[in-house]
């Protein structure tokens, strides 16, 4: 007893000690000497655009919303979907060609991926608006004497616009051709084999089975081709394109204040493409469901955390979360 009393006693003693044992946080002088240094940035950027009387606020917003600037900006719109939309439909069936059993459709899928990643986009669109210098006469038919179904001129078909839809759609088909790719062959191959026990045809397998199933994994890169595509239609500005780089241009040539309406553009592209990384962030989170313990944040709560978590050092004095103390 005398023995057991001892040891109650002592393990008292050191519940005691360790109650009254103190936490030291561990100390992070790098982390607040980068973040001095990042609100200093921001400070002298802040104070430059604010003083700054070359920055011409005054022109920027008054051109804002003008009349031209919005018929442009709805042209960058226009281009962007329909780049996307023959992007997607043809990418789809040249991801389906490479992974053809079919020797002649899996070259002609690799082959056209290799030419059209392989070739600038800029070099596409030029040669699209150029295209009548090499066919006058555009004839559909059967090669080599055989007979023509229809014949186009070139020259009345292929305008500025119909150039930019097409080096922008076929550009944008290679690379969505290789993410859908990606995606169809990151499905386990037991799902194939369970859908040919069922007696599923391919076309069924592939349209109820894989691809529902690759989504998860084809739509971050598909939403960060999308913003991209929304940013590379300045490109058709070279083609005479009245896209909303090209309406900034016809502006400032006149009243040469370019920079001015360079950041009115700037902020037009941020803005839109802002609202495209909030729809992708809650398709992400739409097509995670169920295959992750945690779904992807939206933007909303990426921002609402961050600010949180600031809040939280600043008013508090407590860590970011994670932090090991």
């Amino acid at each position: 007893m005398s023995s057991t009393s001892t040891l109650n006693t002592d393990s008292r003693q050191d519940d005691v000690h360790l109650g009254e044992a103190k936490v030291v946080r561990l100390k992070h002088p790098g982390r607040w000497l980068a973040v001095a240094v990042i609100m200093l940035i921001i400070a002298m950027v802040v104070e430059t655009m604010l003083t700054n009387p070359r920055f011409r606020w005054d022109i920027v917003f008054s051109f804002f919303l003008a009349p031209q600037i919005l018929d442009g900006l709805r042209v960058t719109v226009t281009l962007t979907v329909i780049a996307m939309i023959i992007g997607l439909v043809l990418g789809t069936i040249v991801a389906l060609m490479r992974l053809s059993a079919n020797p002649v459709l899996k070259s002609a899928g690799f082959a056209f991926v290799w030419l059209v990643r392989g070739v600038p986009l800029l070099v596409q669109l030029i040669f699209w608006y150029n295209i009548s210098a090499l066919f006058p006469v555009i004839n559909i038919g059967i090669p080599f004497g055989g007979p023509v179904f229809a014949s186009f001129n070139a020259n009345t078909i292929m305008t500025a616009y119909t150039a930019a839809i097409l080096g922008l759609g076929l550009n944008q088909a290679a690379y969505m051709a290789e993410i859908i790719r990606g995606g169809i062959e990151s499905v386990d191959e037991g799902q194939l084999e369970a859908a040919a026990t069922l007696g599923l045809g391919r076309i069924t397998t592939i349209g109820r089975i894989v691809l529902p199933q690759a989504m998860r994994v084809i739509i971050p890169p598909t939403g960060n081709e999308t913003i991209t595509m929304f940013k590379t239609t300045s490109l058709v500005s070279v083609v005479a394109v009245a896209d909303l780089l090209y309406s900034t241009q016809l502006i400032y040539a006149r009243n040469f204040q370019t920079i001015p309406l360079l950041i009115m553009a700037s902020l037009w592209y941020l803005i839109l493409i802002s609202a495209l990384s909030v729809g992708q962030s809650y398709l992400e989170r739409y097509y995670a469901r169920g295959t992750k313990r945690n779904t992807p944040l939206t933007m909303r709560h990426h921002i609402g955390r961050h600010f949180g978590n600031v809040r939280r050092l600043l008013v508090q004095g407590r860590s970011f979360p994670g932090e090991r103390t």
